[in-house]
């Protein structure tokens, strides 16, 4: 298929904010292109994430996974939260969200990190076939959040 990951910058925002606002429609927010790519120009130009992007042949992003540095406090080590995971309709099933999410943990591992850890909807099933079909297992964790 001829896809690429490879991390981007901030000369990717054009191409990476729609895709991101798509990701952001599917769990229920606002298209507002104008916050998505001041909050993602904001995160890559402090350093704060890694948004790994696939690329198709001719350059066009076709899929993004984003991950955020932090620790585990159990296990007293710097580990990752692989929070955003998206690949075009379009090319779905074509192994695109396979090679983002097998690039996401070889950039942790190269990182240091002894963990990633995700969190998807209930609902996603297709998704959560994905992750255990790549060695992911579901925790015995329940995750809570807490509007501000």
């Amino acid at each position: 298929m001829g896809i690429t990951v490879r991390p981007a910058t901030l000369n990717d925002l054009d191409q990476l904010a729609p895709l991101f606002v798509a990701y952001r429609q599917f769990y229920g927010q606002h298209s507002d292109l104008k916050v998505t790519r001041q909050f993602l120009s904001d995160r890559l130009g402090r350093d704060e994430l890694v948004i790994l992007i696939a690329e198709d042949r001719i350059g066009t992003v076709v899929g993004f996974v984003q991950l955020y540095p932090t620790f585990s406090s159990i296990l007293a080590a710097p580990m990752y939260l692989l929070s955003d995971l998206f690949v075009v309709p379009e090319v779905r099933r074509r192994g695109v969200g396979t090679l983002l999410l097998q690039s996401a943990v070889e950039t942790a591992r190269a990182a240091g990190a002894v963990r990633v850890e995700l969190a998807t909807a209930i609902t996603t099933v297709s998704a959560q076939r994905l992750y255990e079909s790549l060695g992911w297992q579901r925790d015995e964790f329940y995750q809570y959040g807490l509007a501000l």
